[in-house]
């Protein structure tokens, strides 16, 4: 199985470099300043790089004994969609979810969205990029407040500024695809 996974990540690889990937001058969420910007929305939102983002992320789950795989909107929303319809088609049994940036204020008020998590669910988060990790630090104190258990974040790119250490502060252990350094950066 390794060899088809190495062969969706030279795929990936190449729609990320040839898609995603932008040089110039770029204010980053965080507000950093960047000589790159990297989106991977552009390809998570086309079949190709949903299909090879989503069958990824099925296989780094493994083994990791998970009830679901989410993350913060706007970067998890295309990845979890990609992950259920795969997963339904393999017939993994694994739920998904979104988080907001803030609990709705109206309906039934939720922060996380999706099917129920119990209490004590084992779940992956996940997004397109980090660079500090705040978005997941957040999707996971969302989901702290609700009892559910996230300890691993696997995003597409890591930009390697300073994500790893920020999440492993809160107790998520941060697993990329790529690296930016894998793109030349």
């Amino acid at each position: 199985m390794e060899s088809i996974i190495d062969d969706l990540k030279k795929d990936l690889h190449k729609l990320l470099e040839k898609e995603a990937l932008r040089r110039g001058d770029f204010t980053l969420s965080s507000g950093k300043k960047s000589n790159y910007y990297l989106d991977g929305r552009v390809i998570t939102m086309t079949p190709e790089g949903a299909y090879l983002v989503g069958n990824i992320i099925l296989e780094m789950s493994k083994g990791k004994g998970v009830n679901a795989i989410g993350g913060p909107t706007l970067g998890a929303d295309p990845i979890v969609g990609a992950v259920a319809c795969l997963a339904y088609q393999r017939d993994i049994p694994v739920k998904t979810f979104i988080v907001r940036k803030a609990a709705k204020e109206h309906g039934m008020a939720k922060q996380v969205e999706g099917p129920a998590l119990a209490a004590g669910s084992k779940v992956i988060l996940v997004d397109d990029v980090a660079t500090t990790g705040k978005a997941l630090i957040e999707a996971k104190e969302a989901l702290d407040k609700i009892g559910v258990i996230a300890e691993t974040a696997i995003v597409i790119v890591d930009r390697k500024e300073g994500a790893a250490d920020n999440l492993a502060k809160v107790g998520l252990k941060l697993e990329s695809i790529f690296s930016i350094k894998d793109f030349g950066l």
